[in-house]
């Protein structure tokens, strides 16, 4: 399975630093305490642990691409000295479906996978997850986005989670079909996270279906201890949002995703162009996703639109969703179009941008581009143009 031209060769002496001797791929070497004398490399014992760790760095390295320091990291808590075991995990899920790029990806994120039982401990999870009528491709789908999962115990977590997930959604008309991130919530400790932080919502006042579609599109928000979370919701009243509203859910979705300090950077962002701290409350009711955008993105779209378009800042204050939209993607391909339409005269400055920025991409193809096809030759060719630099 080893690769000869990759090969790392390691002095079994020390774990305490690693060296990149070669900055060269094709023959990197890897020095664990480079300050060892020679000497003492031929007196001191190599240890049966020392072997298997030296053997783990290796293996990491040449057959999953890990760079020399997430080896030697992870090899402290999953050792091995032959690759039967790895080769067994590697040969069940690629004969379930598993590509070379998906396993690569999962051990990555999650080395103790490679050496867990094929047949006791990964096949029942797949096995399980396929007997819910799901398709190949769908399991491999959320096995590979949460590959924790792989360890999480079938009978005392999985199944359990899943039964009282299922008869949530069934008593509220909703499917685990449409379910996005299954995998997350099932690995959410039932006792102590899941069940109590739902009683907090349903205490708060929130309706069950709005519970629901937290589970269904942010689980991961769920996935915090009772007293956390209940500090969370409590904050999201102080501020006035209603619990019955989904601008309550998506509140609480943002106050989870950040800290404290994070939210502090980005009001004092947004003071910079203009807003006050009563005027970021205001935008952050409206649309709470506006402070979990990353400052990156705030100030590339706050600097094209307000810059070199020529908004207003009180516009986007009262429209605080236009920065969600891709830059990219959307905000500057649609304002190429914009100013052509400007140009020819056949629109006035600043009618129509707004609805352009925000609609649907067919209705903006049928009301900004074919319609104007006549008067505007190759306005199509130039929308598309921008669309495909911006994914170039």
């Amino acid at each position: 399975m080893f690769n000869s031209v990759h090969k790392v060769f390691i002095h079994s002496i020390g774990r305490s630093s690693v060296r990149i001797i070669s900055q060269n791929p094709k023959s990197r070497f890897v020095q664990l305490n480079p300050f060892a004398s020679a000497a003492t490399n031929t007196q001191k014992p190599i240890s049966k642990n020392e072997n298997q760790e030296n053997f783990t760095v290796n293996y990491l390295m040449n057959t999953w691409g890990f760079s020399p320091e997430k080896a030697l990291s992870a090899s402290k808590y999953v050792n091995f000295d032959s690759t039967e075991k790895p080769d067994s995990v590697v040969s069940l899920w690629k004969s379930h479906g598993f590509t070379t790029e998906q396993i690569e990806n999962m051990v990555k994120r999650f080395p103790p996978i490679i050496t867990c039982d094929p047949q006791k401990t990964l096949l029942p999870k797949i096995e399980f997850f396929r007997s819910l009528g799901m398709p190949e491709s769908d399991v491999v789908s959320i096995l590979c986005g949460t590959p924790t999962i792989f360890k999480r115990s079938l009978e005392k977590q999985i199944i359990p989670s899943y039964n009282y997930i299922k008869s949530l959604f069934e008593l509220n008309g909703k499917s685990l079909g449409s379910m996005k991130r299954l995998a997350e919530i099932l690995c959410c400790d039932r006792q102590s996270q899941l069940l109590p932080n739902i009683e907090v919502l349903r205490e708060a006042g929130v309706p069950e279906l709005k519970i629901v579609a937290l589970l269904q599109y942010q689980p991961r928000t769920l996935m915090v201890e009772r007293e956390k979370f209940k500090k969370v919701v409590e904050q999201v009243k102080e501020l006035g949002f209603r619990p019955a509203s989904l601008k309550f859910i998506l509140a609480v979705h943002a106050f989870r995703s950040m800290n404290k300090k994070t939210w502090e950077k980005k009001v004092e962002l947004y003071k910079k162009w203009g807003w006050s701290e009563g005027e970021i409350i205001l935008a952050f009711e409206r649309h709470p996703y506006c402070m979990m955008i990353s400052t990156d993105k705030i100030t590339a779209i706050m600097d094209f639109l307000i810059n070199k378009m020529g908004f207003e800042s009180s516009v986007l204050l009262k429209r605080p969703a236009l920065l969600s939209f891709s830059l990219g993607n959307r905000i500057i391909p649609r304002c190429s179009v914009y100013k052509v339409l400007l140009e020819k005269g056949l629109i006035n400055k600043g009618k129509y941008l707004i609805s352009m920025l925000e609609s649907t991409e067919k209705e903006f193809l049928q009301r900004f581009v074919q319609r104007y096809e006549g008067e505007a030759p190759g306005l199509l060719k130039l929308y598309e143009k921008e669309l495909a630099l911006s994914k170039s």
